[in-house]
């Protein structure tokens, strides 16, 4: 069965064990994906990329909130009021 693999580099999950940082580092800051039985299992993020990765994700869920509130009547508040 053809798997859809989407890093440039690959890893056994052997070389993983063997190696961890070094299998991270061979990514030079981009995903590895590590490879059971030449199948994609998951995929090694260095940490930085991920939480890159958490604050795209958590901009793009406050745009869906902005928009869906888009057409919503707007109502003014003073701030003394609060």
């Amino acid at each position: 069965m053809a798997s859809l693999v989407l890093a440039e580099m690959t890893a056994s999950v052997s070389e993983l064990k063997r190696n961890p940082m070094g299998t991270v580092a061979a990514g030079e800051g981009a995903p590895v994906a590590i490879l059971n039985r030449n199948e994609p299992a998951f995929y090694c993020v260095p940490a930085r990329m991920y939480e890159t990765m958490m604050e795209r994700l958590e901009d793009a869920e406050l745009n869906a909130i902005a928009d869906a509130r888009a057409g919503e009547p707007v109502i003014k508040v003073a701030l003394s009021d609060l």
